[in-house]
């Protein structure tokens, strides 16, 4: 299967921005460059533009991080679900420090995050602009602000997870001056302002965007919306509503489980119909493009003995206890989890594709995320060389979790035999045997239990335990440093500060 994708020319897309004298998120247009009325095709272009933003993966440059190595850091590996992996020295100034909690301000990869999605915010911003200024129609006006709002609210609502309150930025600044001068540049909002632009973005865009069936594979549609929605409902305890959303979803029929998990982590399960929200990737100018290392980063490493073409780094090693995590029969475990052989028969492990990973002699680590695999077998997967940027989708929304925040929802609500349903239905599929739960303690603990295997290794696992209130006591019985009451959030970065004159406020114990 080919897939494709379109790239804002180079030349658009630089001449649109430069960065603002006192930060680097923070970008105004240039003067005599094209614009709505000059150019009919801009709108279109620049919201192309902002769907290419998901696929940001600069960790170490200028333009910041939105879903590569920095992401799946603070994501996964933060987590119980991945230690750092790799060899003990490489990147432990980086990778390891997020790891083990000892990270400062001055952490490149939390920097990186932070230009990362407020360049994406700044791409919304300028497109927002442009299509107000185009002569499309209201209703194509209406469906492109919706999809890329929407992409706005998902880019606040990482922040918001990760820092707390942030600069709230709706507006691309009128020049350098403006930039550096209107305090909502420079200043942080609370948490409570960003999830209401959150909120807003989000109900704008469930109610102007079409049904999934009514628009192309990968476009933001109604459900994309309505899903992401319910989970930000979800993370404010606001039940009743993330409960008739999930239902909503539900009963529209375009979502449903694969009948196999595994299948959702092969390129022929990309798009598919448990698909909600997926970071974009196909093939450019006769060429690999997806995103940055996403694959390599976590791919089987070469160690000990060697004599084998490696698959990538080693980095977000699937962690012992979430190996433990998983109950015996489980089906998602296998499908999740590369498990390196170290029988000391040196029979090796055979992938899904028909490469075999040499044993733990030859093999840096003894467990990998399966999640993350890409084949270069290119009559299995699409492949054209391009190592760094094989055609990897990254799933970060899709119909099991709604079900599961319909769950969770309904158990809260007092509705606890109905909250068995959708878990018991997310059981099946794995292979296990349905619960019967009577009391609403117990069938909160079976639901995050069931997100936890469930949803392993896609980037949700921290948050969630810090939604739940279970960070501190899960987090710090493996690493002694997690501090409650800091580590929650991550630090803002050192050089935002001094950029904004001081103006940022740190969080708190950093």
């Amino acid at each position: 299967m080919k897939k494709y994708i379109i790239i804002i020319s180079s030349f658009i897309a630089t001449s649109l921005w430069i960065s603002a004298c006192s930060s680097d998120f923070l970008n105004v247009p240039l003067q005599g460059k094209p614009t709505a009325e000059t150019d009919p095709n801009l709108p279109q272009n620049l919201v192309v533009g902002v769907y290419n933003s998901l696929m940001t993966a600069e960790s170490f440059g200028a333009e910041g991080d939105v879903h590569g190595i920095a992401f799946v850091s603070a994501t996964n590996i933060i987590s119980d679900d991945a230690d750092k992996g790799s060899t003990p020295s490489d990147q432990q100034g980086t990778v390891g420090v997020i790891d083990d909690f000892t990270l400062t301000p001055t952490n490149l990869f939390v920097q990186s995050l932070w230009a990362g999605h407020y360049n994406g915010i700044a791409k919304v911003n300028n497109a927002l602009v442009s299509i107000e200024q185009s002569t499309l129609e209201e209703v194509t006006k209406k469906r492109l602000t919706s999809e890329i709002r929407f992409i706005r609210a998902y880019y606040y609502f990482n922040l918001v997870r990760w820092f707390g309150g942030v600069p709230k930025i709706l507006r691309v600044p009128k020049d350098a001056l403006d930039a550096n001068t209107d305090p909502i540049f420079q200043t942080r909002a609370s948490s409570e302002d960003i999830y209401q632009v959150i909120l807003e973005d989000l109900l704008f865009s469930t109610a102007n965007l079409p049904l999934r069936n009514q628009t192309g594979a990968g476009r933001i549609a109604k459900g994309t919306a309505q899903s992401l929605l319910a989970k930000v409902y979800m993370y404010r305890k606001e039940w009743q509503k993330a409960y008739d959303l999930t239902k909503e979803v539900i009963n529209s029929n375009q979502y449903d489980l694969l009948p196999n998990y595994e299948t959702i982590w092969r390129q022929a399960g990309d798009n598919s119909k448990e698909a909600i929200f997926e970071v974009q990737t196909g093939q450019f100018n006769n060429s690999d493009f997806g995103v940055n290392t996403y694959s390599m980063f976590q791919g089987p490493r070469v160690g000990g003995k060697g004599g084998w073409t490696d698959l990538g780094w080693g980095f977000c090693t699937p962690s012992q206890s979430l190996v433990n995590a998983y109950e015996l029969g489980d089906l998602r475990k296998e499908a999740s989890i590369i498990f390196i052989d170290n029988s000391g028969k040196y029979k090796g492990t055979t992938l899904f594709d028909g490469f075999r990973v040499p044993s733990a002699d030859s093999v840096q680590n003894l467990r990998y995320n399966y999640k993350a695999y890409h084949s270069e077998n290119k009559n299995i997967e699409s492949f054209l060389g391009n190592r760094d940027r094989k055609q990897k989708n990254i799933h970060l929304l899709r119909f099991a979790e709604v079900l599961l925040i319909n769950a969770e929802a309904a158990n809260e609500l007092g509705k606890t035999a109905e909250a068995s349903i959708y878990l018991n239905k997310i059981r099946q599929r794995a292979g296990l045997k349905a619960l019967t739960i009577s009391t609403q303690n117990d069938m909160r603990e079976a639901i995050w239990q069931e997100r936890h295997v469930e949803l392993a290794m896609e980037h949700d696992r921290f948050f969630d335990l810090v939604r739940t209130g279970r960070a501190a006591k899960v987090l710090s019985s493996t690493n002694k440093n997690f501090t409650a009451g800091k580590n929650e959030l991550l630090p803002i970065p050192a050089l935002q500060i001094a950029l904004s004159g001081g103006q940022l406020t740190q969080n708190k114990g950093y």
